[in-house]
């Protein structure tokens, strides 16, 4: 039995700016694999990918992270394209994986299931209404507002979200794919939007102005915890979430420690380039640093 399981594609991510081309592994799978590494955790990963970018696998393998490898026909690939000004940029797919099938996850039992899905079509429907009867269900449903026409990235609605979002416990959005997700101008509206649809728990990150997560018994405001300097900022929300399902899941903290905690955790990481491979110490040291 494991505690999490996370399920979703590592991606290739090719990054094109003036200064040359970069390609490195990424994802939600990635992203969230380190940030759990060190944590008191039994913990699984389950992913696609082609044979060509095993090396992926093997990086997580020499880290002990245990993967479970269906392989596709080809590997997610993401073109981020920069100009001068960093904070232009244009987003290509130059390739999609397979979609999950329940077959990969017969044999997986967990405390709950995190998707992190990077396109719409990378869980159905069918898989996720399946995979509810297993057992609890957490989703960052960045990639179901995304879809690929010609190469290109656009933000679209999810026309499934009511049918799909009833068997979803914990819901991760930040607050622009909130209001794409929702329709609503405000966070506690569409907080409340997702909440009426059987959301247990809705987490909502705003960068530097910190969360909120809503249940049906109220809301909790969680304050960010700024390093002295950002050097990296990627794999933030994922690095959230595995400090708030970790406390929540494992620990069975309350929903105002688990979300400082996930904050502190996010915080932390952007002091450095890459993944997060920091421990629980770690991050209660920065909570502590932090609060004077």
């Amino acid at each position: 039995m494991y505690d999490i399981c996370c399920v979703g594609h590592i991606t290739s991510d090719k990054i094109v700016n003036t200064r040359g081309t970069m390609n490195m592994p990424g994802g939600t799978a990635l992203y969230f694999s380190c940030a759990v590494n060190k944590l008191d955790l039994n913990y699984v990963l389950v992913t696609a990918l082609a044979e060509t970018e095993m090396e992926y696998v093997n990086y997580l393998g020499d880290k002990d992270i245990e993967v479970r490898v269906q392989f596709s026909k080809h590997t997610v690939v993401f073109e981020n394209i920069y100009g001068e000004n960093q904070d232009q940029r244009t987003q290509n797919v130059l390739q999609i994986a397979d979609a999950f099938t329940m077959e990969q996850l017969l044999d997986i039992e967990a405390g709950i299931y995190h998707l992190g899905p990077l396109l719409a079509g990378d869980f159905t429907t069918d898989f996720i209404t399946t995979l509810s009867t297993k057992g609890r269900i957490a989703l960052d449903v960045q990639g179901y507002l995304r879809k690929v026409v010609d190469q290109k990235v656009y933000l679209t609605d999810w026309p499934e979200k009511k049918e799909v979002l009833q068997y979803i416990d914990i819901v991760k959005a930040d607050v622009a794919e909130l209001a794409a997700l929702s329709g609503c101008n405000t966070v506690e509206d569409g907080a409340r939007f997702l909440l009426d649809l059987g959301v247990k728990e809705a987490v909502i990150t705003n960068g530097s102005l910190g969360s909120m997560i809503f249940t049906s018994d109220g809301h909790y405001h969680i304050p960010a915890y700024h390093p002295e300097m950002v050097v990296d900022a990627t794999g933030c929300g994922d690095t959230y979430m595995a400090g708030y399902l970790f406390k929540r899941i494992k620990q069975g903290a309350d929903i105002q420690q688990s979300g400082m905690f996930a904050a502190a955790m996010a915080g932390l990481k952007t002091m450095s380039p890459g993944p997060f491979v920091g421990t629980e110490a770690d991050v209660m040291r920065f909570m502590n640093q932090r609060r004077r």
